[in-house]
């Protein structure tokens, strides 16, 4: 089963369980520990030994797993003025920095990935996600925003 298929059936279950009001980042942050998991020993094939706490998930991420403090921005949609100031005062308002940004024009299509530190953020991820999605709605893009450290689980090879 591909990765982002684990993802999202791990997900789902958390969400069937907690209801649809359950807080993102706690969703969030419980995938990427079950994921975190479970990953190597499927990597290896063999099927992953239960070690959960009544705590949670035992042992600690590893820094190869991304920071829970930055968030991955990725924009696309046509091409015009104002979609990189769009997004930065929103980062800028919120109190984060941009880490790296990188951003590209292709046949008149747009395309930019930033990397933020939240660390010192007066919002939340789930807040940011939110602002993102309306700013994008008035822009005429799209903007998705997941923490570093589900993104890089997600993608991992």
């Amino acid at each position: 089963m591909p990765n982002e298929e684990l993802i999202y059936r791990i997900t789902r279950a958390i969400y069937d369980r907690l209801g649809a009001g359950a807080d993102e980042n706690t969703v969030e942050q419980l995938v990427t520990d079950i994921y975190r998991e479970v990953e190597p020993q499927l990597r290896n094939g063999s099927t992953p030994a239960p070690s959960f706490s009544s705590t949670g998930v035992s042992g600690q991420p590893s820094d190869a797993g991304g920071s829970s403090e930055r968030i991955i921005i990725s924009v696309f949609g046509v091409d015009h003025p104002g979609i990189v100031a769009g997004v930065s005062q929103i980062l800028a308002e919120a109190g984060c920095s941009i880490v790296d940004i990188n951003q590209t024009v292709v046949q008149g299509k747009f395309a930019m990935v930033i990397i933020a530190n939240t660390s010192r953020s007066k919002l939340s991820v789930s807040e940011l996600k939110e602002r993102f999605r309306a700013q994008g709605e008035k822009l005429g893009v799209r903007i998705y925003a997941q923490r570093e450290d589900l993104f890089n689980a997600m993608h991992r090879i």
